[in-house]
């Protein structure tokens, strides 16, 4: 009796299982930890490849006294290419991407004003914050680390005279009038040619809204975004490639020799305040929200802020910091609306460096800021961070006008700061493509929007940008 009621157990188990299997067919089926290895574009194969151009860069440019300019541009040509290609991609991603998340939010009553709130005061509240905290930093520890100079030191070479001057001769309420008209395009054709992309995004919403739904534009709008998201797909599995020849030439151009105590504070500074924005107060606010492991979480996004420091672009990241939202189970409208948003507004990084290097070049020249004055650094560095535009070293001009507004003459300090800009600028990229990253998992805990399971399942089918994302 026993033995028969043990057997027939055992059938109704395998009977289970099978039914089970049956009900889902596509259940994930654990892997070894090293698959990820062998997965076209993975982000272990990502990590890998940047860790070697890393070491590889270091290497070279430590022992070799000096690298031909040559050798430098002809390593770097794959990295271009690849980098050329995700921008090419950017505007068209942009267009869909915005135009078909504001139709969806159409439909959805009231969610569009409160993703539109949350996303906008998520964006602001954090460069605020990460403004504040940079500036007592500064203040109370870098700025005391910093000697000052005199002398030839200060002398602006003849050769940039004329550059400074002109960088110099921006005003604040010029700054203010350039970032409005950045909003309204003149000419929206000139606007695309040109990748005036905060143009373009403002001109995408509210076409978006405009838009009859279901309308012939929409459908085409649909079928262009399935044709992006492969393009993009088929960028990501060649993306080891491009990262490595992205940062190994610029390794070549670190020369660790060459950096004196006051470069050495400017450095240091901006790099640790960064990885304090980065490392403790974002992970606070992304876990005070979800409740998630916020590390696991910028692990597993490692293609995308990996390409922002190789490309010191958030502009170029934008396909690849999509993706890796979509993959981690944003919803689609979620993630369509907050990242080119975020791509284009949320400059934490670039906001972070600002009271830095004003800090940097009044201190070098042996003047006392006041409290006022760091008020004032605080406000415009807001200011100037949002109105930056998403390309290497475009926050070069702003540094000059903040400064100008606490009475911090330009010397030939600034131009330390344009020598290792390059460097430093690919920590502000990642820092800013990392702030997009955790905001739109925190956006979609606040406004509790979801997907429509119709329209995930009809992405798979297409491959859409979520199935394939999955290898990321």
């Amino acid at each position: 009796m026993s033995k028969e009621k043990t057997e027939s157990s055992a059938t109704d188990v395998q009977r289970t299982s099978s039914v089970r299997e049956e009900q889902n067919p596509t259940a994930p089926v654990k892997k070894p930890w090293w698959n990820s290895v062998l997965v076209a574009g993975s982000a272990t194969q990502i990590v890998i490849a940047a860790a070697l151009a890393i070491a590889i860069g270091l290497a070279v440019s430590s022992t070799v006294e000096k690298i031909p300019a040559a050798a430098t541009t002809l390593v770097g040509i794959p990295g271009r290419l690849w980098l050329r290609a995700l921008r090419a991609v950017v505007l068209p991603l942009i267009v869909t991407a915005m135009i078909l998340a504001v139709q969806r939010l159409r439909e959805m009553t009231g969610s569009g004003k409160t993703l539109a709130r949350w996303t906008i005061g998520y964006y602001v509240g954090t460069t605020l914050l990460a403004i504040v905290i940079s500036t007592i930093l500064t203040d109370l520890v870098w700025g005391r680390l910093m000697e000052e100079v005199s002398g030839a030191a200060l002398d602006i070479p003849d050769k940039d005279a004329d550059l400074y001057a002109e960088r110099s001769a921006v005003a604040i309420h010029m700054v203010v009038q350039d970032m409005f008209d950045s909003l309204i395009p003149q000419n929206i054709f000139s606007a695309l040619a040109n990748d005036s992309l905060l143009a373009v995004l403002v001109t995408s919403v509210v076409v978006g809204y405009l838009l009859n739904p279901g309308s012939a534009i929409v459908r085409v709008l649909e079928e262009i975004e399935v044709l992006i998201t492969k393009i993009i797909t088929f960028l990501i599995k060649i993306a080891p490639i491009g990262v490595f020849f992205l940062i190994l030439p610029n390794l070549f151009k670190l020369d660790i020799r060459d950096i004196g105590k006051n470069l050495g504070v400017l450095i240091g500074g901006g790099v640790a305040n960064m990885a304090i924005h980065l490392f403790i107060v974002l992970p606070i606010l992304f876990f005070a929200v979800t409740r998630q492991n916020p590390y696991t979480y910028w692990a597993k996004c490692s293609p995308a802020w990996l390409t922002a420091w190789g490309s010191a672009s958030s502009a170029a990241t934008l396909p690849v910091t999509m993706k890796c939202t979509l993959a981690r189970k944003v919803p689609n409208t979620v993630a369509k609306f907050a990242i080119p948003l975020g791509c284009l507004v949320n400059m934490d990084g670039t906001a972070i460096y600002f009271p830095l290097c004003v800090v940097f070049m009044a201190v070098t020249q042996g003047i006392k800021l006041t409290p006022a004055d760091y008020v004032i650094i605080c406000l415009l560095s807001t200011l100037a961070s949002i109105g930056t535009t998403p390309i290497p070293s475009s926050s070069l001009v702003l540094t000059v006008m903040i400064a100008g507004s606490v009475n911090v003459p330009v010397t030939g300090m600034y131009g330390v700061i344009v020598a290792i800009d390059w460097f430093l600028d690919r920590f502000r990229t990642a820092v800013n493509v990392s702030g997009d990253l955790f905001a739109a998992k925190v956006v979609e805990k606040m406004t509790g929007i979801k997907d429509d399971p119709e329209e995930f399942v009809s992405e798979e089918e297409e491959g859409g940008v979520r199935d394939n994302a999955e290898r990321v």
